[in-house]
């Protein structure tokens, strides 16, 4: 695996304030073999074996294309498949799932196929920040060049068929992670929620299906993907629904600070002051703290950049501890202990946010 920094998760980008990264995936299956419910591990070979020749082709159909690195999840090691789910590039069920499956993986990690999933082939793209429409080109360019080599299962009235009735059509995901701390405050996520099932919206927490949104972070994406265009979810989802999610969250900040000022400060205050001096941390309240601290950040409340906090979301996470520090797999207190230390000297060490803190917090 490459150093825990390269994931978009740890980058800044556009509206990186409300919005950590976006992604598109699209969900794609090869013509004649079974569906991966009802594959054998001999069928699971034979699409590993297509898509990584499509994936090898590809590499070599122009100067500037990059090849993609292929990590074969059934016999890589159980660290790096958890690494993996942990900055978001593969499922956890994916991650800990048996049989012959795989992950095609570009250098900086924006781009990647997962092998063998619920679908054959999962095509992703991953930006940070609300840049759908540049992952959106990027996930629909690798397509284009695998398609060249592999036939994908398509229907002339269904579109493209998929191993869950909900992606028939055009088989696309638009999704993005939110942080919400401020509609969390004002006590309005339940709203958020209801206006999202409204939209066709399902709203997922930190890793997804089946996850909790620890730290105010949700994942919003798409329900809808037959009788429509790939285009036109873009248009909505990027030009309509993401500006209207961002704007509720910015809104939700801005009435916290007018209304409730002192507490959100002392918030904030208190949650910098326990990293800060913590001695043990677990993974959930390292996130829980940073999460009110990434708050704090954009509001001006304290002055610790935000790629800062990005990386630290990332590095706090059990495998990513392990890489930094082997002691970290020594036990739960060692763990913790380790946590704690590389949190408290990373804020002690991190660049100032622009902007100066409000007088309350010098």
């Amino acid at each position: 695996m490459t150093t825990p920094f390269s994931a978009a998760l740890s980058q800044i980008g556009p509206d990186s304030d409300v919005v950590v990264t976006s992604r598109v995936r699209l969900a794609r299956n090869i013509a004649g073999l079974p569906f991966i419910s009802r594959a054998s591990n001999a069928v699971r070979l034979e699409v590993m074996r297509i898509v990584r020749r499509g994936v090898d082709q590809t590499a070599r159909g122009g100067a500037d294309r990059e090849r993609l690195r292929w990590i074969e999840l059934q016999t890589a090691p159980s660290r790096d498949r958890i690494l993996l789910a942990e900055r978001h590039l593969v499922s956890r069920h994916f991650a800990h799932n048996e049989g012959p499956r795989a992950l095609a993986l570009s250098h900086d990690e924006h781009a990647s196929i997962m092998v063998n999933e619920e679908d054959h082939l999962r095509i992703q793209c991953l930006r940070a920040g609300s840049a759908l429409p540049e992952a959106f080109q990027a996930a629909f360019e690798l397509e284009d060049a695998l398609s060249a080599s592999t036939q994908f299962s398509f229907h002339a009235r269904w579109g493209y068929l998929t191993a869950c009735p909900t992606n028939v059509g055009c088989g696309i995901r638009l999704s993005s992670m939110l942080h919400l701390p401020g509609v969390v405050i004002m006590k309005e996520a339940d709203r958020i929620k209801r206006a999202s099932h409204d939209l066709h919206l399902a709203v997922r927490g930190y890793y997804g299906e089946g996850s909790e949104a620890i730290g105010d972070f949700y994942q919003f994406s798409n329900q809808t993907t037959l009788g429509a265009s790939e285009e036109a979810l873009l248009e909505e989802f990027h030009r309509v629904i993401l500006p209207k999610l961002i704007a509720y969250e910015r809104d939700a900040r801005a009435a916290a600070m007018d209304r409730h000022r002192a507490r959100l400060e002392d918030f904030v205050l208190r949650s910098n002051a326990l990293l800060s001096a913590a001695r043990l941390l677990t993974a959930d309240e390292a996130t829980k703290h940073l999460s009110r601290i990434r708050l704090g950040s954009v509001l001006g409340i304290v002055r610790i950049d935000l790629a800062t906090i990005q990386r630290l979301l990332l590095q706090v996470q059990p495998a990513h501890l392990s890489v930094i520090d082997p002691r970290a797999t020594e036990g739960d207190d060692i763990e913790r202990e380790v946590r704690a230390t590389h949190v408290r000297l990373a804020l002690a060490h991190s660049p100032h946010a622009p902007g100066s803190a409000p007088e309350s917090a010098a």
